[in-house]
């Protein structure tokens, strides 16, 4: 029987045609003109995407690239850093901080939670010296939505603190906007709602932590921001880039605009709401009490494992993502962000239901299904 893979994963995600035409073309060399304008362009794209003109820069890396690079630019070692910790990439900023000897103010929160408002007053009320704010606005594992700019807020109010912010799985299925979020350093990868493989990072940085650069001493090479911003304002980069994916990001950056920013993230408002009431009316629970746009996290059903279901899922060409550490076996979680459409919602609560069936769950066959289209004719 012939089966059709279909990627649901919160990171890769499917790539548009026009994607795949541009990593399909032959190299061109980086130190030529050529390129030089692609990169100006890719550039300015970014700006736009970020309503911005301050400087945007990009590494060769994934995400965590750009995750390093915030520490090892913005900092000092010995700075006092809060860490939101809701989850697995929550975990990775405490681990990138301690490494170049950050003292973190480790604030911890239950999986599938937020963080509690009052909790950040009362940190920063104890600890006035915090120079950090770190934060995922879109918590990938957990699939949670952080309110960024209460954070903003509150560090505008330190003497001298920046936000920064893991936009990773947020740019580019929210509107983000770092200036009226106040958001000072912010990070995004390629391979999520970019609509790219991975192996491009993005950095913006305000003029208040540019101020900043010049004071840091923690040692850096390749992630040098002040190097690349220099090099990156002729349309070069310091370093051999990813060339292809530069050239493909030019393109997937034109469907995003083409789109509009704010048709974008209705879309994706409406896909994410879709999928949460879907699931639900299925009778599954989900794992996020303030659940992100960029994918869904879903308990699996009692005496269920969440991997069996996921492999039945994949038998039926719907490849989800599972949970991590104490969530494994647990959840599995279906992404849509980016290259999704209403359609692909449909089907993969059409397939959850059979997969469902076949593991022998009583499901009521297509109310998922119907849920999903509700949601979609009210909103569209």
């Amino acid at each position: 029987m012939l089966i059709k893979e279909r990627l649901f994963t919160p990171g890769p995600v499917p790539l548009p045609p026009q994607v795949i035409k541009a990593l399909g073309q032959q190299i061109i060399h980086h130190r030529t003109p050529e390129f030089t304008q692609i990169f100006k362009d890719v550039r300015q794209k970014l700006q736009k995407l970020l309503k911005t003109e301050r400087d945007v820069v990009l590494f060769s890396s994934s995400g965590t690239g750009a995750m390093e690079a915030s520490v090892l630019n913005f900092f000092r070692k010995g700075d006092r850093v809060l860490i939101i910790n809701g989850g697995k990439f929550g975990q990775r900023w405490k681990e990138i901080a301690s490494q170049f000897e950050l003292k973190v103010v480790d604030y911890e929160i239950e999986w599938g939670k937020t963080y509690d408002k009052d909790r950040i007053v009362e940190i920063v009320g104890e600890f006035p010296d915090i120079r950090g704010i770190f934060v995922q606005q879109s918590e990938t594992s957990t699939t949670t939505y952080h309110d960024v700019k209460f954070l903003g807020e509150i560090s505008a109010k330190l003497e001298d603190c920046i936000l920064v912010v893991d936009g990773i799985t947020s740019v580019g299925v929210y509107e983000v906007y770092p200036e009226e979020l106040g958001i000072d350093v912010l990070v995004t990868g390629s391979q999520k709602a970019l609509m790219l493989p991975p192996g491009l990072s993005v950095l913006y940085f305000s003029e208040k932590a540019e101020k900043r650069l010049s004071k840091s001493n923690i040692p850096k090479y390749y992630f040098d921001v002040a190097k690349e911003a220099k090099k990156q304002q002729k349309g070069q980069t310091a370093y051999t880039p990813a060339i292809n994916l530069i050239i493909a990001l030019n393109e997937s950056l034109q469907l995003i605009l083409s789109e509009g920013l704010e048709n974008l993230a209705k879309r994706h408002q409406i896909l994410a709401q879709a999928t949460r009431e879907a699931v639900k009316e299925i009778g599954l629970k989900l794992l996020s009490e303030s659940p992100s746009n960029s994918a869904t996290g879903v308990y699996a059903p009692a005496g269920i494992d969440a991997d069996q279901l996921r492999k039945k899922l994949l038998e039926l060409g719907f490849r989800v993502a599972g949970g991590q550490d104490h969530l494994k076996g647990k959840i599995f979680r279906i992404a849509h962000m980016g290259y999704f459409d209403f359609n692909d919602i449909i089907q993969v609560i059409a397939g959850l239901e059979i997969a469902l069936y076949k593991m022998g769950l009583n499901v009521d066959i297509g109310k998922g299904v119907k849920k999903a289209q509700e949601i979609i004719i009210n909103n569209i």
